[in-house]
């Protein structure tokens, strides 16, 4: 990445030479390149919000920063990328979305996600180190900054506006204003299921900002609750991209006796399955875990993996999770263990299952789901 601040050699997390996004795009360059052309000189403490792959707090590790990102695999990345280009280990200090803030911001970054709630929540808890003082600056591709997206900064920091597109990205500038009154956070929210999805029926879920259907049941997950195994005993059962930890949960809820590992790369989706799991007062075994899916989870210690895999990577459409996702599962499984999938009809799942374990066998069906069941000989 070239850039007013230097060349730097970047790479995505987990890294392929197979994969050719980049470890950032038009709008970190856009960023950087205002910063130095504007002459705004990264003083005091600096915050980068949602650094994708550590492509901002690697140009500004000189200048100390913090960063603040909700992603395992970008920080990661960015620990990869600073080593990769010679940064001193500590010139970055890396925070998830789930710890305390810096209590003085002076200049503040902010990578737009595509979640508006995780958004706003990231914010609402910077805000009180914000001042008068404070530079704000926004970036994101065009379709990733809407309406809604300069009414928060508006609502919760103060007047702002947005730049002319360049190479479809485009920046976001706030003025702090110190006076003005913010909301209260709706942070985590918690919400009843209804009395149709199995164990789970009536149940309370917890969801922190940015996890998937935040709100709401979602109809893939709603689906495969209804069509969960079960008899599962002692057994150890792998939630893999637990969200908020639903589908983990009816699996203990159903069998107290089983031992379930809740795991996602998102710091917010593991404690929302830790906060989903605790208010329901399971008595079973649980472990929660962030982290590169089934990394780090010994070979052959699992007797049953549930996984709903995402096919989004930021704004890319990839099969690339799904498949390490898979690739895991068969590794952690004992002989005789079963990998059971969510999915949409048309991703295909089963001819990767087929591929990798030799089998797979359609469990339950819809016009839009399949929930499939991949067994490890």
């Amino acid at each position: 990445m070239t850039t007013p601040w230097g060349e730097f050699a970047l790479a995505r997390f987990p890294e392929d030479p197979r994969d050719r996004l980049r470890a950032w795009d038009a709008s970190d360059e856009y960023l950087l390149r205002y910063l130095a052309e504007e002459k705004v000189r990264p003083a005091g403490t600096v915050v980068v919000v949602g650094d994708r792959w550590g492509a901002l707090a690697t140009a500004l590790a000189e200048h100390r920063p913090v960063q603040i990102t909700d992603s395992f695999l970008a920080q990661e990345a960015t620990r990869a990328n600073l080593a990769r280009n010679d940064v001193e280990p500590g010139a970055v200090q890396l925070l998830t979305t789930q710890d305390p803030p810096p209590e003085r911001v002076d200049l503040l970054l902010v990578r737009v996600p595509k979640s508006l709630a995780l958004l706003e929540d990231q914010l609402l808890r910077l805000a009180p180190g914000v001042h008068a003082g404070t530079v704000v600056v926004g970036a994101g591709m065009v379709k990733e900054i809407h309406t809604s997206t300069l009414r928060l900064f508006e609502r919760i920091l103060g007047p702002t506006r947005t730049s002319l597109a360049e190479k479809k990205a485009r920046l976001i500038f706030c003025t702090p204003d110190p006076a003005l009154e913010r909301p209260i956070s709706p942070w985590p929210y918690a919400y009843e299921l209804p009395d149709d999805v199995g164990p789970v029926s009536g149940r309370t879920v917890v969801n922190h900002a940015g996890v998937f259907c935040a709100d709401r049941l979602d109809v893939g997950t709603r689906f495969f609750l209804g069509h969960l195994p079960s008899g599962l005993g002692g057994r150890r059962v792998v939630d893999l991209g637990c969200g908020n930890g639903v589908v983990g949960t009816a699996v203990a809820v159903a069998d107290p006796d089983a031992e379930v590992l809740f795991v996602d790369e998102s710091f917010q989706a593991v404690a929302s399955a830790e906060a989903t799991y605790k208010a329901n007062g399971v008595p079973g075994h649980a472990e929660f875990r962030v982290g590169d899916g089934l990394a780090g989870v010994p070979a052959a210690s699992v007797d049953l993996v549930l996984n709903n895999p995402p096919f989004h990577s930021h704004q890319a459409t990839t099969d690339a999770t799904a498949w390490r996702m898979f690739t895991g599962a068969r590794r952690v499984l004992r002989p005789g263990g079963e990998l059971w999938v969510i999915g949409n009809r048309h991703l295909g799942y089963h001819v990767k299952l087929r591929r990798l374990f030799g089998n797979s066998e359609l469990v339950a069906g819809d016009r839009k789901f399949v929930v499939l069941k991949a067994v490890k000989r």
